[in-house]
C-alpha cells in the first residue's frame, strides 16, 4: 500500500480559504498547519526516532518522508517485532501497550520536520485521526470549486468610462435640505426681581434625615408627553472623487557648482528690547501664561509619551491563564559509557547551531586515587562530547583531551575553533570544521547521519590540533579560559607581601566571550581563506601592538576566597627599563572558601556576581568600600552562580544536594523566590540559551554525568519595560547606602578618638583639691549682692527708682 498523501487541487481567490476551514473542521494537525506550542493532542504521540530506527522502517528524514510528503504506514507485526527485538531500547517503548491494542494492521507516523509537538515524528493513535489525515480532500474541494466557478461567471468586473456631468436636480433637493434662516433671531433678556437685589437672607433649620444623606436630590425624568419617535428621515449625500496629492522632483538639465551660505536674521538690541517691552508682547504672555501653566502641570501628571497599549499587557500573565512558575525538564543526557562514574566540569552552549551543547566530563577521583590509576587514566582519555536534541541517546561528536578539561570556550570569530583547559595545566585546541555539517544535519531529525558512521557506527573523535608544552606551561589546573583579543601574560603578585595569588576565575570587563542573548556572537557566513589553527601562534614581542579603546582592569576570584580587582596592563620600571606586572590595587575577603564563580551581567557591564562557600555576592565595579549585596550563610555550600539573559534582576545559585535558587531582586533580596531540586547530586555547572522569545533553556550539570536541560517558565523570562531602570535604581541605592554607611564609620572612629584624648588628657591634668563649703557659701553670696547692685543701677538711669526709695530699701 503506498504511503504518499495523493495531491489536491487548489482553487483561487476564496475558494483555497474556504476549502482550508473545512479541511480543518476535526482539529486533526496538518504538516503545514500550527499548532499551540504548550502540549499535543491526546490521539497523537510524539516520538524520537534514531536513524538506524529511520532506516529500518524506510521512514528516513527529508528522503523517505519529507515536509511535502510527510506520511508513512507502518505494519503493526513490524513494531511489535522491533519491540521484542531491541526491548527498552526501541523508540516504540513508550507506546507499546497502544500498539498491542490498536484493531487495524497498519498504523499512521507522521514526519513532523518543524517540530510543532517537540519532536521530529509524531504516532497516530485513533483509526478516525488516521482516516482524515488520509483521506483526499479533493471531493469536498470539488463542489467548492463550482460554487466560486458560478460566482465568477455572474459577477464579471469592468472599468467604469467617464462621462460628462448631468444635472438631474439633486442641487435643488441639496438647497431644499439645507438650514436657512428665514426669520429674523429671537432676542431675550432674564434679570432678577429689583426687589429681591440686596434683600437679607433667610436661613432655617432643617432634618438631615429629610433628604437622603443630608440633602434632596431632584433627579431628572422622562416625560413621555415631549418623546417624539421619528418614523421617516430625509438625508441626502453627494459624491465625489477620490483626491490624491502627489510631487515630482524637477529635471535639472544644466548642473554647477554651486554652494548656498544662509545665516538667521536676528533683532538688533535695540529692536529686541523695544518687542520685549512692548505692550503687545506683555498681553501676549498675560494671555498664554494660565494656559502654559495648565500643559506644564499636564506633562508632570501624565507621561505623554507612554505607549499604554504596551504598558497594560506588560504585568499580565500568560495567554494560556496559568503563570508557570516551575522550571519544567524539556530533555537530559546521559551516556553510559562515557558518563558512567564520571562528573561534568564545564557546559557551553555553540553559538551558531541551536539544539546543540557542548559538555566537558571528567572523572570522580580524588588526588591519591589518581595517583594509583595514573596508567588506567592514559589509557583511557577524557572527552567534549556533543549532544544534540534530535538524538538523546548517542552523542554526536567527541573531542579527545590528553587530560580532564575544566574549561572550555568556542572562538568568538570561528566558532570552529574551541580552546580548552586540563588539569595538567595544559591548553588544548580543537578544529572541528570537517565535522560541522554534521551538527547541522542534526537539526533535521538526523538527515544523512547514517551515511557519515563508519561500519562500527561509532560517533566522530577529533583529535586535538594544538597543545601547550607541559615544561613551560602552567603548574596548576586551568581552572578557566577565555578568548583575548591579543596575547598577553597576567600575573598577580600579592599586595601586602611577596608571592602570589592562586586565581581560579575571572572576569574582563571588555569580554570577547560573554553575550546578551543566548551566548552566541555574530553568525560567520563565510570562513576566511586561511583562517586556522596556524593563524593563532603566539607573535613576537616586536609584532605585538598596544590596545586602544580597551579597559584592562578584570577582578580575579582565589582559591582563599578572595576577589582581587587589578589591572593586566604592564608597567615600566623606571630604573631598570623592564615590564613588570604592578600590585592589585584592592582585596576583598567576602567568602570563607574558594571562589567557583566570578560573572558579569549582560545588562550591567559594571556589576559582577560571585559565589563561593556558603555565600554569593553581587559587586559593582569602582565601589571599594565592599558588595553591595552580600547573602546570608547558608546551611548548603553554593557551587555555581549565573545570570539571566532575558531579565536584568534574576540570577541562578546552584546548591551541593542539587538545589537549584531562583533570586530576582526586585522581589527579594534576603531569601530565593524559588527553590527547585534538579538532582540528587551536586550542581556543577549552569548555562542559559534563549533561541528566541518564547524558547528559553537552561541547562544544569551535575557531579553524576547527567545533563538536564530545562525550559525557563514565562514569568523569568518575560522582562517589562522598566525593569532595567529599576534594577539600576537599586544597585545605586545600595551604592548610597554604603558610601553613608563609611561615612559614619569614619566619624565614629574619628568620635573615638576624640573621646581617647579627652580622656588621655584628663589623666594627665593635675588634680585641684575641692573648696571648702564656706568658702563657697560667701562667693555665692558676693555675685549675689553684686546682682542686686546692676539691678538698681539700671533702674536708676531708666528713672524708674529714686535715691529715697533707694535708702529706704537700704
Amino acid at each position: 500500500m503506498s504511503s504518499k498523501k495523493p495531491k489536491s487541487r487548489v482553487s483561487s481567490g476564496t475558494s483555497k480559504v474556504k476549502g482550508k476551514d473545512k479541511k480543518n473542521e476535526n482539529n486533526f494537525p496538518t504538516p503545514d498547519g500550527g499548532a499551540p506550542e504548550s502540549g499535543h493532542p491526546e490521539y497523537i504521540f510524539p516520538l524520537v526516532l534514531t536513524s538506524a530506527t529511520q532506516e529500518l522502517f524506510a521512514c528516513r528524514a527529508d528522503e523517505d518522508v519529507t515536509g511535502e510528503n510527510p506520511y508513512k504506514l507502518l505494519k503493526k507485526e513490524d513494531i511489535i517485532q522491533d519491540m521484542k527485538t531491541r526491548a527498552a531500547v526501541s523508540d516504540f517503548s513508550p507506546v507499546k501497550q497502544i500498539v498491542l491494542e490498536y484493531p487495524e494492521d497498519e498504523l499512521l507516523l507522521v514526519f513532523d520536520r518543524d517540530f510543532t509537538y517537540g519532536q521530529c515524528f509524531y504516532l497516530v493513535l485513533t483509526e478516525e485521526a488516521k482516516e482524515n489525515m488520509l483521506k483526499s480532500p479533493v471531493q469536498g474541494e470539488d463542489e467548492q470549486l463550482v460554487e466560486d466557478k458560478e460566482e465568477e461567471d455572474m459577477i464579471v468586473p469592468k472599468t467604469p468610462e467617464s462621462h460628462p456631468w448631468i444635472s438631474l436636480g439633486s442641487e435643488q433637493e441639496i438647497e431644499e435640505e439645507s438650514v436657512t434662516e428665514s426669520r429674523p433671531r429671537l432676542r431675550f433678556k432674564i434679570s432678577p426681581l429689583m426687589r429681591h437685589c440686596g434683600a437679607p437672607v433667610c436661613f432655617s433649620d432643617r432634618s438631615a434625615l429629610d433628604g437622603k444623606d443630608g440633602y434632596v436630590e431632584c433627579p431628572s425624568y422622562e416625560d413621555k408627553s415631549f418623546s417624539i419617535r421619528q418614523m421617516e428621515r430625509h438625508t441626502a449625500i453627494q459624491a465625489s472623487g477620490d483626491t490624491k496629492h502627489s510631487s515630482t522632483q524637477t529635471l535639472w538639465k544644466y548642473p554647477k557648482n554651486m554652494c548656498t551660505q544662509y545665516e538667521p536674521r536676528e533683532f538688533s538690541p535695540e529692536e529686541k528690547e523695544h518687542h520685549l517691552q512692548s505692550e503687545n508682547m506683555k498681553n501676549f504672555i498675560t494671555s498664554v501664561a494660565i494656559r502654559f501653566e495648565i500643559s506644564l502641570q499636564q506633562n508632570h501628571i501624565a507621561d505623554v509619551f507612554c505607549d499604554d497599549w504596551t504598558a497594560l499587557c506588560e504585568d499580565d500573565g500568560m495567554p494560556t491563564g496559568k503563570t508557570e512558575t516551575q522550571l519544567k525538564e524539556y530533555q537530559s543526557f546521559m551516556d553510559l559509557h562515557f558518563s558512567k562514574e564520571k562528573s561534568i566540569s564545564h557546559v557551553h552552549w555553540h553559538p551558531t547551531i541551536s539544539g546543540v551543547i557542548a559538555v566537558a566530563m571528567t572523572e570522580r577521583l580524588s588526588l591519591e586515587e589518581r595517583i594509583d590509576n595514573s596508567t588506567k587514566l592514559l589509557l583511557n582519555p577524557p572527552y567534549i562530547l556533543f549532544w544534540s536534541f534530535t538524538d538523546p541517546i548517542n552523542p554526536q561528536l567527541q573531542l579527545e583531551c590528553p587530560d580532564d578539561c575544566l574549561s572550555f570556550q568556542f572562538c568568538p570569530s570561528d566558532p570552529n575553533i574551541i580552546a580548552g583547559g586540563c588539569m595538567n595545566g595544559q591548553v588544548v585546541l580543537w578544529d572541528i570544521s570537517a565535522h560541522v555539517e554534521r551538527l547541522q544535519d542534526t537539526r533535521s531529525g538526523g538527515k544523512n547521519i547514517s551515511n557519515k558512521l563508519n561500519k562500527n557506527n561509532a560517533v566522530p573523535v577529533v583529535r586535538y590540533c594544538a597543545v601547550s608544552g607541559i615544561e613551560n606551561g602552567h603548574k596548576a589546573p586551568v581552572s578557566d579560559i577565555q578568548w583575548l583579543p591579543e596575547t598577553f601574560e597576567v600575573s598577580l603578585p600579592k599586595i601586602g607581601s611577596s608571592g602570589e595569588y592562586s586565581p581560579l576565575k575571572f572576569s574582563l570587563r571588555d569580554n570577547t566571550v560573554d553575550y546578551i542573548t543566548g551566548d552566541k556572537p555574530a553568525q560567520i557566513t563565510e570562513r576566511e581563506e586561511g583562517c586556522g589553527f596556524a593563524q593563532l601562534r603566539v607573535p613576537s614581542a616586536k609584532q605585538q601592538k598596544p590596545l586602544d579603546n580597551i579597559s584592562t582592569k578584570l577582578y580575579v576570584g582565589t582559591e582563599d576566597g578572595e576577589l582581587i580587582y587589578t589591572d593586566w596592563k604592564m608597567e615600566k620600571d623606571n630604573d631598570s627599563g623592564r615590564l613588570f606586572s604592578a600590585k592589585p590595587s584592592h582585596r576583598f575577603l567576602s567568602h570563607h572558601a574558594m571562589i567557583n564563580t566570578v560573572s558579569r551581567s549582560p545588562f550591567f557591564k559594571d556589576i559582577i556576581l560571585t559565589v563561593g562557600s556558603f555565600s554569593f555576592a553581587v559587586w559593582k565595579e569602582g565601589v571599594t568600600s565592599g558588595p553591595i549585596l552580600l547573602s546570608a550563610c547558608s546551611k548548603l555550600m553554593c557551587t555555581v552562580g549565573h545570570w539571566s539573559l532575558s531579565r536584568p534582576a534574576v540570577f541562578f545559585i546552584g546548591k551541593e544536594n542539587g538545589n537549584i535558587e531562583v533570586w530576582d531582586l526586585l522581589q527579594n533580596t534576603h531569601e530565593p523566590s524559588q527553590t527547585q531540586n534538579i538532582s540528587a547530586t551536586s550542581i556543577t555547572c549552569i548555562k542559559t540559551s534563549s533561541d528566541s522569545a518564547k524558547h528559553h533553556l537552561l541547562a544544569v550539570s551535575d557531579r553524576i554525568g547527567t545533563l538536564h536541560i530545562l525550559q525557563i517558565p514565562w514569568t523569568l523570562r518575560k522582562c517589562s519595560n522598566s525593569e532595567r531602570q529599576n534594577v539600576r535604581k537599586y544597585f545605586e541605592k545600595e551604592e548610597e547606602r554604603l558610601e553613608y554607611f563609611e561615612k559614619r564609620q569614619i566619624k565614629h572612629e574619628k568620635q573615638k578618638k576624640e573621646m581617647e584624648a579627652e580622656q588621655l588628657k584628663k589623666k594627665t591634668e593635675p588634680v585641684i583639691p575641692l573648696k571648702q563649703e564656706e568658702e563657697l557659701e560667701a562667693e555665692a553670696l558676693k555675685e549675689y549682692e553684686q546682682f542686686l547692685a546692676l539691678g538698681k543701677d539700671i533702674l536708676k538711669n531708666m528713672g524708674l527708682l529714686t535715691e529715697t526709695e533707694d535708702d529706704s530699701d537700704l
